[in-house]
């Protein structure tokens, strides 16, 4: 089977996406970006609510789209965009529950792995356990970036994972922490092994909205509109 774009889950016609592709989970958080950081931003899909938009910043083209939440949905956005439209880097923005003892509500995590329990890389059938690594210029860039914005943030592994409320949360999330991984999330893991099968770039560059471990969280209002230094790391770093 041949598979050309459009396809049944993204509706923009070839040529109406940009190489650089921010993918924040929240498609309220897409709209938000389209509105506020891009110029000339024409929506173009929103089957399912994925909203998707292109637009320029400080005149290059970039493009939004929601991944919606989880491995499966990052996986099947992230793979049509890399091979069907012909996306260079998509780079994820989004949020993240902390469980390492040094980060704080609204610090940026910058994503140099991802540990997971998804299986989806399984389907390469590969005999071993595949590393799920960000494209180091990518992080290169965005470190520098942050340091030039006085950002606080720290770079490492998060954890990817399918269940989003565990039986036995907080002895799981220690175990985890006791392996130095910085914080949970859902998508980072399967973008970057669509990335690395495709050839692509990746990176995901997120922004602390609770703690797990101390049960500190902020609203989703403020999720959705308040976390802008990721949005304006990635934009700058867009090619």
């Amino acid at each position: 089977m041949t598979l050309k774009a459009p396809t049944h889950h993204i509706a923009a016609q070839p040529g109406e996406i940009a190489k650089t592709v921010l993918m924040p989970g929240d498609p309220l958080r897409a709209k938000f970006i389209a509105e506020n950081f891009l110029e000339d931003a024409v929506q173009v899909n929103s089957i399912r609510c994925m909203y998707a938009y292109t637009g320029t910043y400080k005149g290059k083209k970039v493009s939004v789209m929601a991944s919606g939440i989880g491995a499966p949905t990052m996986g099947v956005h992230a793979w049509e965009l890399y091979n069907l439209y012909d996306v260079e880097n998509i780079i994820r923005v989004g949020t993240t529950g902390a469980i390492h003892d040094e980060l704080k509500i609204g610090d940026l995590v910058f994503a140099m792995g991802a540990c997971y329990n998804t299986p989806y890389a399984d389907q390469y059938k590969l005999s071993g356990t595949f590393s799920a690594v960000a494209s180091y210029p990518l992080l290169r860039d965005a470190v520098d970036k942050a340091d030039q914005m006085k950002a606080k943030y720290m770079v490492g592994n998060v954890y990817s994972t399918d269940i989003f409320y565990p039986e036995y949360d907080r002895e799981e999330n220690e175990r985890w922490s006791k392996m130095g991984v910085l914080s949970v999330e859902m998508e980072t893991a399967a973008l970057y092994i669509v990335a690395a099968r495709a050839g692509k770039k990746a990176l995901s560059i997120l922004t602390v909205s609770d703690h797990i471990m101390t049960g500190e969280k902020v609203s989703a209002d403020i999720r959705e509109k308040n976390f802008t230094d990721m949005m304006k790391i990635a934009l700058e770093i867009a090619e």
